[in-house]
């Protein structure tokens, strides 16, 4: 059941309240606010654990927006003459290395004057924060692509300090060379390199737990595969998942969710396009594969999905635990509960291409038409009850106890656990305590959903899994 309240176009407001296993939820409402504008075809927003952000153009500039919403005169870097930034192709990317504030550090994913995609590091002007040095370049990583679309083009730097890069299946249509389920390719994959050392005439090395190591009949980069164009992945670093945006065919667009302490994935394209069957000749069964966690049906205008982020800010509560993303071409903007539940909140009016977080992990998202805005809830947390730091559960997993604690000088005033169906299987209020532990080895295996109310009524889901 889900309630929407549609006002105007770039600032539509959209409140609902997604009942969809029949339990409550902080009702969200999201609105986009712009921040700056006047961008050439912007694709990406990071930012180097500082207050700036970096804002990636497609024709191979990377220019620095300030917190006061000024941009700099100077771009930060410009490698226009070697990219080729027709259609899909362009400089796609940025990474900071996770020690930037010490080594100076950044990788960039583009499109180079061949058609090859080229990972390269860069390293800041020692004088100057504000500008690369473009004589620093180190080439790593070269991947021949076939056809002009599907280049993948996120980097992103994971929970154990290895660059991960995503890579399209190379183009045209339908995978027609099978390059996602080649285990000898790199195209349509997710891969894993080891900046940080060098080894077999490479400018990286291989992280030792790379799941293809030592089989002749795989390439050692790769992480995961069965990818067809992951337009923007993210990383959770509290729960240490990848979440991954995938374009899909013609039927489906799709969104994973996998932990970073395990490897190995297999996607499924081409055998799948999100659960669907699409070629299966050759394939092994579905059951086999890592499906999404959530899908939905491509638009009519064939848009495609654009991968976003775990909402880990702190400024707006109903957005906590909230998985927020897009689809371009279309104006929406959609998000996923803890439950995994997917709501569209309809058109905001942008040609969405990619998400950023900012220093404070607020979040910022780019329309390809020049504008950066902002992205906001509609309930301010406040400073007495900051859901990620003041309400601890654990353990998560549980198997026999369960306790819920909290460093408010507001006590927890009630509990209810919901099963996926939204029936409540445990319940109690007027609790008045700073601590409660619960006996959950009665329950089933599976995921809940926990409500905690203060005394001063301030309410929030969080999941859990019962083992």
């Amino acid at each position: 059941m889900i309630f929407i309240i549609l006002v105007k176009k770039m600032k539509i407001l959209i409140s609902l309240l997604a009942l969809v296993f029949s339990f409550p939820v902080l009702s969200q409402t999201i609105t986009t606010e712009l921040f700056a504008d006047g961008f050439n075809n912007p694709v990406d927003i990071q930012n180097a654990g500082d207050s700036r952000l970096f804002i990636v153009e497609k024709s191979g500039v990377i220019k620095i927006l300030n917190e006061n919403g000024t941009t700099n005169t100077t771009p930060f870097l410009n490698i226009d003459n070697q990219v080729s930034p027709g259609g899909e192709r362009g400089l796609l990317s940025v990474a900071f290395h996770p020690n930037y504030t010490s080594n100076g550090y950044f990788y960039v994913n583009f499109t180079d004057n061949n058609g090859a995609t080229q990972i390269s590091r860069f390293t800041v002007n020692s004088a100057n924060p504000d500008i690369a040095d473009v004589a620093t370049q180190v080439n790593l990583l070269n991947i021949a692509q076939p056809y002009g679309n599907h280049n993948g083009g996120c980097i992103e730097f994971g929970p154990d300090g290895y660059l991960y890069i995503g890579t399209g299946d190379g183009g045209s249509g339908g995978d027609p060379d099978n390059r996602s389920q080649n285990l000898q390719d790199l195209l349509g994959k997710m891969l894993r390199i080891d900046v940080n050392t060098t080894s077999g005439g490479n400018n990286y090395a291989i992280p030792a737990d790379n799941p293809f190591i030592g089989n002749p009949s795989a390439l050692d980069e790769i992480w995961a595969y069965g990818l067809r164009n992951p337009w923007r992945f993210s990383f959770d670093y509290s729960t240490n998942n990848l979440w991954i945006g995938d374009v899909g065919q013609n039927t489906t667009e799709e969104i994973n969710r996998v932990s970073t302490t395990t490897n190995g994935y297999n996607f499924g394209w081409r055998c799948y396009e999100g659960s669907n069957p699409y070629n299966t000749s050759g394939c092994d069964l579905a059951s086999t594969m890592t499906l999404p966690v959530a899908e939905y049906p491509i638009p009519p205008c064939f848009c495609n999905v654009v991968g976003g982020y775990m909402y880990r800010g702190t400024t707006y509560a109903d957005l906590q635990d909230t998985y927020i993303f897009a689809t371009s071409g279309d104006g929406t903007i959609s998000t996923l509960n803890p439950a995994d539940a997917l709501t569209n909140h309809g058109d905001y009016g942008g040609y969405w291409v990619s998400f950023g977080e900012d220093v404070n992990k607020e979040l910022y998202i780019a329309d390809i038409s020049g504008g950066i805005y902002k992205i906001k809830g509609g309930i301010l947390s406040t400073p007495e009850f900051n859901i990620d730091k003041d309400i601890k559960i654990s353990p998560n997993p549980a198997s026999e106890d369960l306790k819920i604690s909290t460093t408010l000088n507001k006590n927890i005033n009630s509990i209810t656990i919901f099963n996926i169906k939204g029936k409540v299987v445990y319940t109690e209020k007027n609790i008045s305590t700073l601590e409660k532990e619960i006996k959950v080895n009665s329950f089933r295996s599976g995921l809940y959903l926990i409500k905690i109310t203060s005394e001063n009524g301030f309410e929030t889901i969080k999941k859990i899994v019962i083992q």
